[in-house]
């Protein structure tokens, strides 16, 4: 497994998105299996693993902490909080009650990397910067980071605390962030990790249109895994497959590739051993200069159809 830089932080060139193992897709993993495949994962080479303490209200923390806490000083650990616009303490006071809360569950006196979830709209994020600052200083975590910010919120927290890492979704199916986030990560020495880079594993090529969602699986409300926008969002799924053919590698391998050419760490869910074995086996595939620009042109001649939302999502708390 090759290595990039978050920043200061090292990390797998591929990491490993936990959430899947308690929420969001359906059934959850058995706590066994979750365990034995996250301890594979790294023994496959992965030692980026991201958490949030959202995620099934604190028990996929719980769940990541058991499962890395024997290989902890191998890995680096990525945790997310959200700030409760209604909380009138000072902002650097929440932030470490909710980081403290988080490292008892994850078995750990620091984490590597702690997001703000989304960036609150009715806190200045010079406000949020200096308070994750203190918590650096403090060394109860080695660097922060934003998920889903604009350029502005970018260059005005970078500005009070340097960031190490911008998290954003991004894939072949959602580009809006390289128009003008990234570019200024690049320019600001931020990292920049994809999440859902595979688009919920609509570019895995393994769904079908008629497939049925249940329960807390998000692909319910996502609007890119509608029948219609499934087989209008088909050459997308042709292009991968006509690069895959051509490499000798799966549809999934060549999107995360293609994210991987482009500088940025992508830490796709992974729930089986074989995924594990494909996602992680990404990071051998290559792209040349001609492909990725090939690929580049391509995708300029398609149009996605449907996206991935928070406001989509959160209508999953009123559906049975």
């Amino acid at each position: 497994m090759r290595t990039m830089q978050l920043a200061r932080l090292n990390v797998s060139a591929i990491g490993m998105g936990c959430m899947g193992f308690s929420h969001g897709y359906g059934e959850p993993t058995e706590h066994d299996e979750a365990i034995r495949l996250m301890r594979y994962a790294h023994e496959r080479g992965c030692t980026f693993f991201d958490t949030a303490a959202s995620y099934a209200a604190g028990r996929n923390e719980s769940l990541v902490g058991e499962a890395l806490a024997p290989i902890r000083d191998e890995i680096v650990l990525a945790t997310k909080t959200h700030i409760p616009e209604d909380d009138e303490r000072p902002v650097y006071d929440v932030l470490k009650e909710c980081l403290t809360a988080s490292l008892k569950r994850l078995r750990t006196d620091h984490v590597d990397l702690y997001y703000q979830h989304r960036v609150n709209r009715g806190i200045p994020v010079e406000d949020v910067a200096e308070a994750m600052g203190r918590l650096i200083d403090e060394g109860l975590t080695l660097g922060w980071g934003q998920s889903q910010p604009t350029e502005g919120e970018v260059r005005r927290a970078h500005a009070v605390t340097p960031m190490t890492a911008m998290q954003c979704e991004f894939s072949m199916m959602e580009r809006s962030f390289e128009k003008s986030v990234i570019p200024a990560c690049r320019e600001l020495g931020i990292g920049v990790v994809a999440f859902s880079p595979m688009a919920s594993g609509f570019l895995s090529g393994k769904y079908a249109t008629d497939a049925v969602y249940t329960g807390d699986d998000v692909r319910r409300v996502i609007t890119r895994f509608a029948p219609e926008n499934m087989a209008a969002n088909q050459p997308v799924l042709d292009l991968l497959g006509e690069y895959a053919a051509a490499k000798g590698a799966t549809p999934a391998q060549i999107d995360l590739a293609w994210i991987l050419a482009k500088g940025i760490v992508p830490i796709p869910g992974m729930r089986r051993i074989s995924r594990i074995d494909e996602n992680l086996g990404a990071a051998a595939v290559s792209l040349t200069d001609d492909e990725y620009r090939r690929i580049e042109e391509a995708l300029s001649q398609l149009t996605i159809h449907g996206d991935r939302t928070d406001e989509d999502i959160a209508k999953l708390k009123t559906m049975r």
